[in-house]
């Protein structure tokens, strides 16, 4: 009985109401779905679109303070120099930490030979700050201004020669070489050389490239 009233209900005008009311629904559904997921996409493009165009507005605003006398040269150009300008400042902020690393140890070091202190902590130290320096610029020098490139070579190898000074100072000291005048005046030559050379050309060798970068990444 129940399988004749289930086929009568098939066969009637009534399933073909129901069937079309079900489609009708699916189809009001996926046209909302499909509405909302254009909405979704078009307010996520626009979102990228303002992210790019406030990137590109950062980007021309350093290209001016890097340069400001040189005026725009299109879209292309700016992004150009902005990249430029922040391959630059990235090998700035990595070289700078061992420049001053170096400097610091090394002056370290100077103070336990003039004082007659134990070194040989701060002798490694100090050398190895060199070697690692020195590998550093090596390494950055595609990314550096031509300027700070010839700064930064001079200011490590004059750090270095005031190291190989201390040392021979050093040498001299715990050598037993007989208090003669001769060998007095090669001492003090050699203080005073280790000294000029860390207190006066590497300070100043130093406070140029501070200035050097100001000027570059500062304005």
């Amino acid at each position: 009985m129940e399988l004749e009233s289930l086929q009568a209900l098939l066969s009637s005008h009534q399933f073909g109401v129901i069937l079309a009311g079900l489609l009708l629904v699916v189809l009001v559904v996926a046209v909302v779905a499909l509405q909302s997921a254009r909405r979704q996409a078009s307010a996520q493009l626009e979102l990228k679109q303002r992210v790019a165009a406030l990137w590109h507005e950062i980007d021309e605003l350093r290209v001016q303070q890097f340069n400001e006398t040189e005026p725009p040269t299109g879209n292309s150009g700016n992004q150009l120099l902005a990249e430029q300008f922040l391959l630059e400042k990235a090998a700035l902020e990595k070289i700078w930490p061992l420049v001053w690393g170096l400097h610091d140890k090394l002056g370290s070091f100077l103070r336990a030979v003039e004082n007659n202190e134990p070194t040989g902590d701060s002798r490694v130290t100090a050398r190895n700050a060199a070697l690692e320096a020195r590998k550093a610029v090596n390494g950055l020098r595609p990314f550096f201004d031509a300027e700070v490139d010839d700064l930064l070579t001079r200011l490590i190898d004059t750090e270095i020669k005031a190291h190989l000074a201390a040392c021979q100072f050093m040498d001299m000291q715990q050598g037993g070489l007989s208090v003669s005048a001769e060998d007095e005046s090669s001492r003090h030559s050699s203080r005073q050389k280790f000294r000029l050379l860390h207190e006066g050309d590497g300070k100043d060798l130093l406070n140029h490239l501070v200035e050097i970068m100001r000027h570059r990444m500062i304005r």
